[in-house]
């Protein structure tokens, strides 16, 4: 066990050859990527080849079977390219989509699929949100109704992030319609298959990642393309949201750290009435507090990376790092974006890219509301979310309401 998350030289050379790896083969792409709404599928490919995609998995897979900190670095590194696009498109596929296969794909899916996400050639997405169903998962539409060997399966998902120049999605799908949560399940689904069609959507921010809405018309899939046990999948999906949460508070809290990096590089050398823009007592201040805000949130989410490498279902604590995250780099960065004036209204400075990408931090993954909520049930109602297997099994999950 690591005593107060003390990184080992190991992890700070990691780090320095993930910077050096992003300096030379991310950043001088990003603003084409940006611009053209799409991440060349090349750099997954090297990305492979150093095995950065494959930082958590079993070494008989391709991955490097290293502790949640290199994925924490991996997080807080990423993060730091001025393009919440292309680093959500990374974080989906490492840590919202392909655990699924790790933990309770057969090894026949983890063959044809996981292996392909570690070596950079598979580019996977994880499509749960529905236009009817946001966050409330159970009440997903989409079917999966077995006929004979196969899967017949007809529905909607949207805001799908890798869903249209993606290679398949692992799909949550109601396998029993009457039985409610207990009746979803997952499935693989590739892009390419008959019935299979996605339309991009036009967002606000984010324009690198390709964000998808799918649709599914009598899609015929193979029954082997089932993840795990069949009306498991509502278990599995929470299982995996405490994951997915904790990477987006550190994605959320490390745009915040670059915003506040890139503002006080620029007010260094920026004047205003004869004076240095760092030297008014009120700027200064702000800047103060949100540093302040910064490390104070970094120390909780560096709790809370302990806990995911102890394997702790840490429920509340994730939901508490999503949601004070999330809405801390919305302030630092509105408010750093003012600290550059009309200028920061500009697409010629990086803040204007960070201030439209940092919004959507407090909708992914459980809005804020939704985070408020089970906080609320944990502490107000004694609501009990835990699991009695490991974070590397298959989990049997209670859900005590």
């Amino acid at each position: 066990m690591m005593i107060n998350n003390a990184l080992t030289p190991e992890h700070h050379a990691f780090r320095d050859s993930l910077r050096a790896f992003i300096k030379k083969e991310i950043i001088p792409h990003i603003d084409s990527w940006e611009k053209n709404g799409q991440i060349e599928r090349s750099i997954w490919k090297k990305m492979g080849e150093m095995g950065f995609l494959g930082l958590n998995f079993p070494e008989e897979l391709g991955g490097l079977q290293l502790d949640f900190y290199y994925s924490m670095i991996f997080c807080e590194e990423l993060s730091k390219c001025f393009s919440g696009g292309f680093t959500i498109s990374a974080l989906v596929i490492q840590y919202m989509s392909a655990p699924y296969l790790w933990k309770y794909g057969s090894s026949e899916l983890q063959k044809r699929y996981l292996e392909g996400i570690i070596s950079g050639d598979l580019i996977s997405a994880i499509a749960i949100t529905e236009p009817g169903a946001g966050s409330d998962v159970k009440n997903i539409k989409t079917t999966a109704l077995r006929d004979g060997d196969d899967y017949i399966i007809n529905g909607s998902k949207t805001f799908i992030t890798n869903g249209y120049y993606g290679d398949f999605f692992i799909t949550a799908v109601k396998t029993n319609p009457k039985a409610g949560i207990k009746g979803i399940s997952l499935i693989v689904i590739d892009r390419n298959a008959e019935g299979v069609s996605a339309q991009k959507i036009n967002k606000m921010g984010w324009h690198a990642s390709d964000t998808a809405e799918l649709h599914f018309d009598q899609v015929r899939v193979p029954a082997k393309n089932l993840v795990g046990q069949e009306n498991s999948g509502f278990t599995y999906l929470m299982g995996g949201l405490q994951l997915e949460r904790l990477t987006a508070a550190i994605h959320s809290l490390s745009t915040a750290e670059s915003a506040l990096e890139y503002a006080l590089d620029y007010i260094q050398n920026r004047s205003a009435f004869n004076r240095k823009l760092k030297d008014f007592q009120v700027l200064r201040h702000n800047i103060a507090q949100m540093e302040a805000d910064i490390l104070v949130q970094k120390a909780f989410l560096k709790h809370c990376c302990d806990l995911q490498q102890e394997q702790v279902y840490a429920v509340k604590e994730c939901s508490v790092a999503k949601l004070q995250a999330s809405e801390l780099a919305n302030r630092v960065v509105s408010q750093c974006l003012q600290l550059f004036g009309g200028y920061g209204f500009t697409e010629d400075y990086k803040i204007a890219r960070l201030y439209r990408d940092v919004r959507v931090g407090t909708i992914i993954g459980g809005t804020s509301e939704i985070m408020l909520e089970i906080i609320a049930k944990m502490t107000i109602d004694q609501v009990e979310y835990n699991t009695t297997a490991s974070q590397n099994q298959p989990q049997k999950i209670s859900y005590d309401e």
